[in-house]
């Protein structure tokens, strides 16, 4: 499967999951109390984001992001802080979703927010020459064409000490930790306050990583996935997961994308968010 494919082509949140298939319809699981699972209507979507959250009890509620093939931006869900107002945005490439806000990559290298900016997580109006965003709960992190990382935000646990990161090509963000993929396949972690999240400086041969609430995730050349962090729901027992291509983590669950378009899914399944075993078709092309 051509990488491209599977970019932003799953994605897990506090209480349910998106699934883009290759036609450009989307597939949701789980709770829909804020109608964040209300995307089957979506055509032409070439990504999809989910806002994910802290797993306390207070919290729940989510949104979901599609992004067009056009470049504009469709939204369905918890709208409280204006985090659904996207829908004027165009040129948009890439989109990224939090705990109540919203980013989108333009094609110039800027980045446009909405949504919740208490904490600082949407001051990204001089950012430039970005290419890929990553939303936490209340940070966010920018990727740079030349492999460095900017961040935003809340820093009390020291997620946004990413300014030394230096030959990176992804970026991820969870509740109060920051991962890098380096070029060379090693993960750099910051933040978590002692977490047991950001004990990746072992991992070696990945392509890919997902910050959730308190784990982290990473794919591996090999189709297998590794996993850090807490286990409290088993969103970690990914161990014996082949052929993957792709992950998310969210609060307490993690799904994996295989090579055959099939998803899998480890940790909390209430709410029926691990409710994936029959989908297919998900990050596949046209010509599959």
């Amino acid at each position: 499967m051509d990488s491209r494919s599977t970019t932003g082509a799953v994605a897990a949140a506090r209480r349910h999951s998106v699934g883009l298939r290759g036609d450009g319809s989307v597939v949701a699981a789980g709770h829909d109390g804020a109608g964040e699972c209300r995307v089957r209507t979506w055509r032409e979507i070439v990504a999809v984001a989910a806002g994910n959250v802290h797993a306390f009890r207070n919290t729940g509620k989510s949104h979901t992001i599609g992004l067009r093939a056009d470049g504009t931006v469709a939204a369905a869900g918890w709208n409280a802080q204006g985090q659904c107002d996207v829908h004027e945005w165009q040129g948009i490439t890439a989109v990224a979703a939090g705990w109540r806000f919203t980013l989108g990559l333009r094609s110039d290298g800027t980045v446009v927010a909405a949504g919740r900016g208490t904490e600082g997580q949407t001051r990204v109006e001089d950012w430039r020459g970005i290419a890929a965003v990553a939303c936490g709960d209340w940070h966010s992190i920018g990727l740079t064409a030349e492999g460095r990382a900017v961040a935003t935000g809340n820093d009390r646990a020291g997620q946004l000490r990413v300014g030394a990161w230096r030959d990176l090509v992804g970026v991820s963000a969870g509740y109060r930790h920051s991962l890098g993929l380096t070029a060379d396949g090693r993960v750099l972690a910051a933040g978590g306050a002692g977490d047991a999240a950001c004990a990746t400086r072992e991992w070696r041969d990945v392509v890919q990583v997902s910050a959730g609430s308190h784990h982290s995730v990473g794919v591996t050349r090999r189709g297998t996935v590794l996993a850090a962090g807490s286990d409290s729901h088993g969103q970690c027992e990914v161990q014996e997961w082949t052929d993957i291509v792709a992950v998310a983590a969210g609060s307490l669950h993690t799904l994996g994308l295989r090579t055959d378009g099939t998803v899998l899914a480890a940790g909390c399944t209430e709410d029926g968010r691990c409710a994936v075993q029959d989908w297919n078709g998900i990050g596949r092309t046209a010509t599959g």
